[in-house]
């Protein structure tokens, strides 16, 4: 989910990913997830002995056995709850193969998505995956909204990259195609976002009084439910969520994407600053991954070629 890219200088970016590609995850039921026990994880199945990375982590790491990951899991197709309760997504998968190689187990707990970073602070977490964008912001510990320093920041190793996408009842969009065109529209959101942050951005630039009436919601599923009742007249997410709710909501009757997607950024997995072996540890297993070709498997698996990254970057969100 991403987020504080209001204070970015970049244009607005497109991805030309068709929303058809999501079509692989289409038979998965969108199951929402509201309480804050721990979750399936996602186990490795091998031991620190036999792993190639496992001397890299932090030794009470080892130790453990378990590296504990803070996440919204109701994020379809990133990580959500299947028909059987079972916690899935592109993130378990690769968390699942960053696992084989570092020899422990990522064992994943469900958490609203805007108090995940506290809860790396506080040592929750080992680490926050849950399709955060990697932005100067949470590098440095600022509030988005305020512009003051919260906290030490966070860094992050770099896995993904996604735009932001707008979507509307289908067969409805009321001629909204840009940020602009919502002036004057009720607009449904997860809190704690980037969607959320443009939705700000953009209502300040209203002409004539015609702002946005925004609704912010705990997750992005809650969202959904708002627009699919007729509360709303679009929606806002991540290019990756917005095509998944799109293909499988209603059996695909529900919602369409209206525009193009803007503010490509990073997607970050999120680890404390004083954590840096941890850190690389992640780093070195994700660039195994890619390096192996079960990164590339897990990306063609859940139809989001377009995001694919080359190499596992530390903090390069802008």
């Amino acid at each position: 989910m991403t987020a504080s890219t209001t204070r970015r200088s970049t244009a607005a970016h497109t991805r030309l990913a068709a929303v058809g590609a999501i079509a692989v995850a289409g038979a998965l039921l969108l199951t929402g997830c509201g309480d804050q026990t721990k979750s399936n994880g996602s186990g490795s199945g091998s031991t620190a002995a036999s792993a190639p990375l496992a001397a890299k982590l932090p030794q009470a790491v080892r130790d453990a056995g378990v590296i504990k990951v803070g996440s919204d899991i109701a994020y379809a197709p990133v990580e959500f709850k299947d028909s059987s309760g079972n916690t899935v997504g592109i993130d378990p998968d690769l968390a699942d193969a960053m696992g084989k190689q570092l020899g422990v187990k990522f064992d994943f707990e469900n958490g609203t998505f805007d108090t995940l970073i506290t809860g790396l602070r506080s040592k929750r977490y080992d680490i926050a995956m849950s399709a955060m964008t990697d932005t100067k912001d949470r590098q440095d510990g600022i509030d988005s909204d305020t512009g003051k320093k919260v906290g030490e920041g966070v860094d992050f190793v770099d896995y993904f990259t996604a735009g932001v996408s707008i979507y509307t009842p289908k067969g409805k969009d009321q001629g909204i195609k840009t940020w602009a065109d919502l002036c004057g529209k009720k607009l449904v959101v997860q809190r704690g976002t980037v969607s959320e942050d443009l939705a700000k951005a953009e209502s300040k630039k209203c002409a004539g009084g015609k702002t946005i009436a925004l609704q912010s919601f705990d997750n992005d599923q809650q969202a959904q439910t708002r627009l699919r009742a007729g509360g709303a007249d679009a929606g806002s997410s991540d290019f990756p969520v917005a095509a998944y709710a799109v293909k499988t909501s209603g059996g695909g009757n529900d919602f369409q994407i209206v525009g193009e997607q803007v503010e490509a950024a990073p997607y970050g997995i999120a680890v404390a600053k004083s954590n840096t072996q941890l850190r690389d540890a992640i780093q070195a297993a994700l660039d195994a991954i890619i390096k192996n070709g079960e990164y590339s498997k897990i990306i063609q698996k859940w139809g989001v070629d377009a995001g694919a990254v080359t190499s596992a970057a530390v903090n390069g969100g802008k």
